[in-house]
């Protein structure tokens, strides 16, 4: 007859009476604590809507400070047609004032020198989403080649210069036109009104497009006139322009092409007197 198995007698846990979570339980409990923030945000929305001529207030309001101003529009080409647009500073504002919306960056993964990225906004009352998926190399280029990068901060830092571009875009797309124009006329207004030409300004915006290789005579080439001359329309045009530049949305050579090599002068001999014929006795 078959003898009932006995169990093992029990080992007592060093560690204390604690149950260790089994793999995967974090990530699973991360994800669940991700749905319910987003759920408490769609009803909080839902319960507490925006008005839009508050947060249209609002968002005329932020445009009146010269330092939002300053960097909330870029410029660049697009087919010999120069474009203005909001920047990413000015979108996260008119993000934020209008209300309601979530966006951000986020790294999906990482993998042979890459990162997947996701950008997104996401209007929590329509339930409108916008989002992009993009790839980012771990890499840097500079005028002498480029490098790989290894140190975390880069890659961070390289990830969220990539990224903005399409945050931006995606924000865009979930604010009203209409919204955006007007922020982009107050914030020209803005501009118009506290504008200042000192030598101080001058130095700081020759000392910006150093930055990406753009000499003194490029700038003076650009404007038409020498840059201690420059007129505040000029400063707008250069603080567009130099925004443009920062968010990687234009290059230096589609603004300021390379100039021509001086013309070299002809040598003209100069006659002395021993090169005159000699007078006739």
């Amino acid at each position: 007859m078959n003898q009932p198995t006995q169990n093992p007698p029990a080992v007592r846990n060093p560690f204390g009476e604690s149950i260790t979570a089994p793999a995967g339980a974090s990530a699973n409990a991360l994800a669940q604590r991700e749905v319910a923030e987003i759920q408490g945000a769609l009803l909080i929305a839902q319960r507490f809507p925006r008005n839009p001529v508050q947060a249209m207030d609002r968002i005329l309001a932020a445009c009146c400070r010269p330092s939002l101003a300053e960097h909330a529009t870029y410029q660049y080409n697009r087919g010999g047609v120069e474009v203005t647009g909001a920047s990413i500073r000015l979108a996260e504002e008119m993000a934020r004032s209008w209300g309601n919306v979530l966006s951000g960056l986020s790294e999906l993964s990482r993998s042979d020198g890459y990162s997947e990225v996701l950008a997104y906004a996401w209007d929590l009352e329509t339930n409108f989403r916008d989002e992009k998926r993009f790839q980012v190399k771990h890499w840097r280029d500079t005028k002498n080649g480029g490098y790989k990068l290894t140190e975390e901060r880069d890659i961070y830092e390289t990830i969220a210069n990539a990224g903005a571009r399409r945050k931006r875009s995606c924000i865009l797309a979930i604010i009203p036109e209409d919204v955006q124009e007007a922020a982009l006329e107050q914030c020209e207004a803005t501009l118009k009104a506290k504008v200042d030409v000192t030598p101080l300004r001058i130095k700081s915006l020759t000392d910006g497009f150093a930055e990406f290789g753009v000499s003194l005579a490029q700038l003076e080439a650009r404007l038409g006139r020498r840059v201690d001359s420059i007129t505040p329309a000029g400063v707008l045009q250069l603080r567009k322009i130099y925004t443009s530049l920062r968010d990687g949305l234009s290059t230096p050579e589609q603004w300021f092409p390379p100039l021509p090599p001086p013309a070299k002068k002809a040598a003209v001999k100069a006659k002395g007197k021993d090169d005159d014929p000699a007078p006739k006795p």
